[in-house]
């Protein structure tokens, strides 16, 4: 099958890779993530609190048996 193609109209538009994001949008995501990983953090510290077995509790559970 042959294709004739009598105009071609094209854009090109060359990019510099490490210049795609804005300082300021770089340091909006970097603060996001930071964020992020510190509620991650806070939220598996609560948790290991919760599972946590307090004296009373032991004490507690060493009489009910």
């Amino acid at each position: 099958m042959e294709v004739n193609i009598e105009e071609l109209v094209s854009n090109v538009r060359a990019v510099d890779g490490d210049s795609v994001l804005s300082p300021k949008t770089m340091e909006k995501i970097v603060r996001t993530v930071l964020e992020a990983v510190y509620m991650r953090e806070q939220h598996r510290k609560r948790v290991k609190s919760e599972r946590k077995v307090t004296g009373g509790v032991q004490e507690e559970q060493e009489q009910g048996d």
